[in-house]
């Protein structure tokens, strides 16, 4: 049989939750799909493949999965620093969206995050924001695969002015998105503190007609469940279950404030949660009970939030920060392995996204694949794919494959021209902050 592509001369980690690899072997791909794994002793000598790629002791490994992001925001990375969540939003970020974002913008700045993510290894993510089927096309161009869900809001939103067609714009977004395998779409309620239930409940109604997932913030923050608490007689948790909102395709982002008894409804409801160490840490909204959550059986991922709040889209980071995090205010090593920080931004993330063909490396499944340069100061000596979580940086993944095709090869990007998404970005910084000198 021939391949599309053969990478040959890799240690392989086919599943980032298990400490075992395959010291020296070979991968072929055919079409979007892996084909053949094996040992590199195991290689037949006639074997015929379009491309061959020696990994030259490199480590092949499933692409990293970025469970929440709002990627049109590069924008306003580093915006508003050092602030608390509510102060940012309200008197910052929400400001500047209402005067900065358009089409034009959506499409370039998610370009942009699009490209950082696949440089530090990133093969799929799940965004959400306004005018998203710009962000939709960035993704689909530079060849990054997505959940790409429209934001739902009850306030004038770019694209959607009058919040009373908040739902039928959705509806639209659904409709209009051209349907292939690498883009699927999605929606996004923000939180139950900018939804009412009336939309909340239309929102969560329409994802389950079209079958796709419904994402939303929730417990992001003390403040929030205390508000929601006075307001409604429920923290948002409890409302979104009042609702009837909670399932396996919901995803609850944040999470950070759950009780014990919300931890459980998570987990027997079947959500997916996403958590987002970085962001949170950096607004002090807290840190989620993850040890807590994945005891109680929830299915967690991972993921960067947008970088206006985090500020970096670098998954490789965000897991760092996450086995640390745990260790440090538990006053535990052990409570989160490298493993499973590593399987929580692969295997895992898939299924709370519900791509049940990326994630792990096996015959069959999408060849989503990262491989990555070991011979660097900071990986020498490798022993275990446990060094990736305490040492491995975005700057180390040479090359990316997304559903079966090249999208960088030797830290190069295939499908974007960097230095103009890059140019036509800095341009619209300079309407955000015009006083700014560069």
């Amino acid at each position: 049989m021939d391949y599309d592509i053969l990478i040959t001369n890799a240690m392989l980690l086919t599943d980032a939750g298990q400490k075992e690899v395959l010291p020296r072997g070979f991968l072929g791909i055919q079409g979007r799909k892996i084909a053949v794994i094996g040992r590199m002793a195991d290689l037949p000598t006639n074997l015929k493949a379009g491309r061959i790629i020696d990994a030259a002791g490199g480590l092949v490994m499933p692409g990293l999965i970025n469970g929440h992001c709002h990627a049109a925001m590069t924008l306003f990375r580093g915006l508003a620093d050092d602030l608390p969540l509510m102060t940012w939003l309200n008197e910052h970020i929400f400001p500047a969206e209402a005067s900065h974002v358009s089409r034009e913008m959506v499409y370039w700045c998610s370009k942009l995050a699009a490209a950082e993510m696949v440089l530090s290894g990133t093969t799929t993510v799940a965004d959400g924001y306004f005018f998203e089927e710009e962000a939709a096309r960035a993704f689909r161009e530079i060849g990054l695969r997505a959940v790409a869900a429209q934001g739902i809001i009850d306030f004038p939103a770019p694209g959607v002015p009058d919040p009373a067609e908040n739902i039928k714009a959705a509806e639209q977004y659904i409709d209009n998105l051209p349907s292939d395998d690498l883009v699927r779409p999605a929606l996004f309620c923000h939180s139950p503190y900018t939804c009412s239930p009336v939309t909340l409940q239309a929102a969560k109604r329409l994802a389950t007609e079209r079958h796709i997932k419904f994402f939303i913030h929730v417990a992001e923050t003390s403040a929030e469940v205390e508000t929601h608490r006075r307001q409604h007689g429920l923290s948002p948790i409890q409302h979104l279950r009042q609702l009837n909102l909670l399932d396996e395709n919901t995803v609850c982002v944040h999470c950070v404030w759950p009780s014990a008894a919300e931890i459980a409804l998570l987990a027997d409801t079947g959500c997916g949660v996403i958590t987002c160490p970085e962001s949170n840490m950096k607004l002090a909204s807290g840190i989620a009970p993850v040890p807590k959550m994945l005891a109680a059986g929830a299915l967690l991922g991972i993921g960067t939030d947008g970088c206006a709040s985090n500020n970096d889209l670098d998954m490789l980071q965000e897991i760092d920060s996450l086995a640390k995090i745990h260790k440090a205010v538990n006053l535990d090593p052990t409570i989160i392995p490298a493993r499973t920080a590593l399987k929580m931004a692969t295997s895992s993330g898939a299924m709370v996204l519900g791509l049940d063909e990326v994630g792990t490396l096996r015959v069959g499944m999408q060849a989503d694949i990262i491989i990555l340069d070991l011979n660097q100061p900071h990986l020498t000596p490798f022993y275990t794919p446990d060094l990736l979580v305490y040492a491995a940086r975005g700057s180390d993944v040479k090359t990316s494959i997304i559903a079966g095709q090249l999208v960088m090869e030797n830290r190069k990007l295939l499908n974007i021209d960097l230095a103009e998404t890059m140019a036509a970005v800095q341009k619209m910084r300079e309407a955000v902050n015009p006083s700014l000198e560069m």
